[in-house]
């Protein structure tokens, strides 16, 4: 399952099955955590001045010009007499404690608890997106915890979290406190990984690549179609990213929802799992989840598992290795397989990791080295 709404009592019940635990809520520790006064802005990293106190943003592919006074796409980056600040640095609106498989992340560091954090704003507008109270909100519409990068690193090691997640909202609109947190917990060897629609330029992707752990990118779909009409983007940007990161040599893994006849043609999705196997490579673990109703696309009902499982053959039979069934709890497509004995390594049910055979990394039947990030 990716990351479903935290915020909703249908999730968190969900959630708390899966052994999610509830850390904090913004609007309930507003009045005892405070959200940072207005003269702490932090200027943004990613842009460029422009005559009459206009600015240029470079951290996503929109590249808004924004006027002074006015913010840009995603609502969080506002110029002020031609300095562009964010809005959101150390603010985050809500934060959990999550299983890194809630993510999904299936071959980084199994079972780890992982302190997740997002704010206001996103940088597209996915019609389906299960976040939305916080990603289509604006910061002055949401209570939010102070919590500099420091403050954040102290709560990892009170809640003994080995992983920061920066997730629920799309964490490109925060990047700038996202790498500060991500180079301290670097040299404090704790790990952080990004959540995200992969819809960020080249140099901001390549700065975070320096200090993140590993990467995970909800690809929508391989249309342009589907990308211009349902989310308000541009595919080729994501590919880009894609791209980016095999080279930076970063762990990441690639999660597809499946929205019956939106994005699961059998064409497009062979198209999309050859492409993978082309450019990134076999090894990238690639999640097929299944669609809930959400937001604005509630007139299409949930994914059959049958397509699910068509989804999962198609990339097998394309040639990655280790392709997931997702928010299917209990399905054998949730675990993990060694792609030379076929032998369970690590199973799953839901969040829960029921068993883990897997030890350094390397396959105990037929000593098959796994990729991934295992200890």
């Amino acid at each position: 399952m990716t990351d479903a709404d935290a915020h909703s009592r249908r999730a968190f019940l969900q959630s708390a099955a899966g052994g999610v635990c509830l850390l904090l809520s913004a609007s309930a520790w507003a009045a005892s955590a405070p959200v940072t006064p207005a003269e702490k802005l932090v200027e943004a990293r990613y842009y460029e001045k422009l005559p009459h106190r206009k600015i240029r943003c470079l951290l996503c592919p929109r590249a808004c010009v924004i006027d002074d006074r006015e913010t840009g796409y995603c609502g969080v980056r506002e110029n002020r007499n031609g300095t562009y600040y964010t809005l959101v640095y150390g603010k985050p609106c809500t934060l959990h404690i999550d299983p890194i498989e809630k993510k999904p992340l299936f071959h980084f560091l199994p079972s780890s608890a992982t302190l997740s954090l997002g704010t206001a704003g996103c940088n597209v507008l996915c019609k389906f997106c299960q976040n939305w109270e916080i990603s289509q909100s604006r910061p002055e519409q949401l209570p939010a915890l102070d919590l500099p990068p420091d403050k954040l690193i102290a709560l990892t090691r009170q809640k003994q979290c080995p992983v920061i997640a920066f997730t629920y909202n799309e964490p490109v609109v925060f990047t700038e406190y996202m790498y500060d947190i991500a180079q301290i917990a670097k040299a404090g060897n704790r790990h952080t990984v990004m959540i995200s629609n992969g819809y960020i330029q080249e140099k901001p992707l390549r700065d975070l690549c320096r200090v993140l752990s590993a990467v995970k990118i909800d690809l929508k779909a391989f249309s342009e179609r589907f990308y211009r009409e349902m989310v308000s983007g541009e595919l080729k940007p994501v590919l880009d990213s894609l791209l980016i990161l095999s080279q930076e040599k970063i762990w990441f893994e690639i999660v597809y929802l499946v929205i019956p006849g939106q994005n699961d043609d059998s064409q497009e999705l062979k198209a999309l799992c050859r492409w993978i196997v082309r450019e990134l490579g076999a090894q990238v673990p690639v999640h097929f989840t299944r669609f809930h109703p959400q937001y604005r696309l509630t007139n299409i009902p949930a994914t059959p598992l049958r397509t699910l499982e068509h989804a999962r053959q198609i990339g097998l039979d394309a040639g990655l290795h280790f392709v997931y069934s997702g928010n299917v709890p209990g399905h054998p497509g949730e675990n993990t397989y060694c792609p030379h004995c076929q032998k369970v390594l690590i199973q799953r049910i839901g969040f829960a990791v029921a068993a883990n055979r897997l030890g350094d990394g390397v396959c105990p039947h037929c000593r098959q080295l796994i990729p991934g990030v295992w200890k």
